[in-house]
């Protein structure tokens, strides 16, 4: 993925990011949105990387291929992975990134962007 804004931005995570998505979008996951928390004070890392899968079984495959993806291409493992058995919400903490995999339901409840409301938002098209 080549996003200048992104590159910008997240110059010291964006390999990190970019086999992120690149995971992401290898199983289908879509509404792929990337928060910068960098300039909010008081945050737990420098980045959101959010999305959503269709089902269940998506959203362990969408996360499962996020954390091969960037063992693969970067070599880091997420210091935590919660969410998998009931695979509603995945989260995968990178440290300065934190990925969620969302079902449409629970990110439409959680409403992440809006929750973070100062965060510059850049949302990446679909690729279906």
């Amino acid at each position: 993925m080549e996003n200048r804004s992104l590159n910008r931005t997240f110059a010291g995570n964006m390999e990190l990011i970019d086999a992120v998505i690149k995971g992401i979008q290898d199983k289908k996951g879509h509404q792929i949105v990337v928060a910068d928390l960098s300039e909010i004070g008081d945050t737990v890392c420098k980045a959101f990387v959010i999305c959503t899968a269709s089902s269940p079984v998506q959203v362990q495959a969408v996360a499962q291929s996020v954390g091969e993806t960037v063992r693969d291409l970067t070599g880091i493992r997420p210091t935590a992975v919660d969410g998998m058995r009931y695979a509603q919400w995945v989260a995968m903490d990178y440290t300065d990134v934190i990925v969620h995999v969302f079902l449409p339901e629970m990110r439409e409840f959680y409403d992440l962007e809006h929750l973070w409301a100062d965060a510059m938002l850049t949302e990446l098209e679909d690729l279906d």
